[in-house]
């Protein structure tokens, strides 16, 4: 991947991403018209100089192309929808499924792939509310009852692992603070840099240093799914690292560990969660990886390379 190039594709895109949004999935009668008279191009501005409000999948596939240049081509509006290729094949927007074109007419089939709120700083510690923890006691329920099945063809064709065994062979064995893993080979100088800007705050903090000796294993490919879900894991490509702690001291790192003695798993705050250093955590999204902490569904020792949630929440990696 050519950095430079990748650098100025992501400040080019930021005013995309910065800008109106229409709803996903839904244009709207004058969206349609407007997105139907530039098929298979890019639109102008509006008669009055006042740039056109942003179709989702818009603002989603361009993403995807600026994050992965060389990878996913050039976003277009094509066949009534928008769409990126990988490897010579146009996968479609199709209401956030990301589908190929034999399989648009079963997008019902399939759940929409999570482009979610991911904030650049970790809100403040609120107790949860009773609508709020009957909305999280609502949604653990559902994703139990009826896991989630997302279409995983898009990602198997970017990380061109659509078995065990192709993405084993896009695999490497690399050292990382001081251990083994294997991580898909595209992001293994992402990785190094993560691990020299973690080393050299090491150097003047010792609450660094402390977490990364209490490092007990490191957890990299693993071709499985999500867990309580139907769709495949980041972990599968070699694009996640779990960071497992030798000690938790009795703090919680995943939740669904803690709903096996916890059943307001929700309801664990932030001083009993064990977090990584606020360093290390941007040392990894500096370089386009995503902390599991931010999630609802918390997993604090997790870390995974997704340069795209950074950017559509207005995080450019890198700065």
């Amino acid at each position: 991947m050519v950095r430079a190039a990748r650098r100025g594709m992501l400040l080019a895109l930021a005013c995309l991403c910065t800008g109106p949004v229409m709803g996903a999935g839904r244009k709207g009668q004058a969206g349609e018209a407007l997105l139907a008279s530039y098929e298979g191009g890019s639109p102008p501005e509006t008669e009055t100089g006042i740039p056109r409000p942003v179709n989702r999948g818009e603002q989603v596939m361009r993403t995807l192309a600026a994050v992965y240049p060389g990878r996913v081509g050039e976003a277009r509006f094509v066949n009534g929808d928008w769409a990126v290729p990988v490897g010579g094949v146009f996968y479609y927007w199709a209401e956030g499924r990301l589908l190929p074109e034999e399989l648009r007419d079963r997008m019902e089939d399939y759940d929409p792939q999570p482009f979610y709120s991911y904030p650049a700083e970790l809100p403040p510690w609120k107790p949860p509310s009773g609508e709020d923890e009957e909305r999280m006691r609502n949604a653990a329920g559902r994703r139990r009852l009826n896991p989630p099945k997302r279409s995983q063809h898009f990602y198997d064709a970017l990380w061109r692992a659509s078995s065990r065994e192709e993405s084993y062979d896009r695999v490497k064995s690399i050292r990382f603070l001081g251990r083994s893993v294997l991580i898909h080979y595209s992001i293994m100088e992402e990785l190094a840099l993560v691990e020299e800007k973690i080393l050299t705050e090491a150097k003047t903090s010792a609450h660094i240093r402390q977490w990364i000796n209490n490092i007990g294993s490191l957890s990299g490919w693993n071709w499985r799914s999500i867990a309580d879900t139907r769709s495949r894991s980041f972990h599968a490509y070699g694009a996640a690292l779990d960071l497992l702690p030798a000690s938790a001291g009795g703090l919680e790192t995943y939740w669904l560990w803690t709903s096996n003695h916890r059943s307001d798993w929700w309801a664990v705050p932030y001083a009993g969660r064990l977090h990584p250093p606020e360093e290390v955590i941007k040392a990894f999204e500096d370089q386009g990886f995503i902390w599991g902490g931010k999630w609802l569904f918390f997993d604090t020792m997790h870390f995974e390379y997704r340069p795209e949630i950074l950017l559509l929440n207005n995080i450019t990696p890198g700065g």
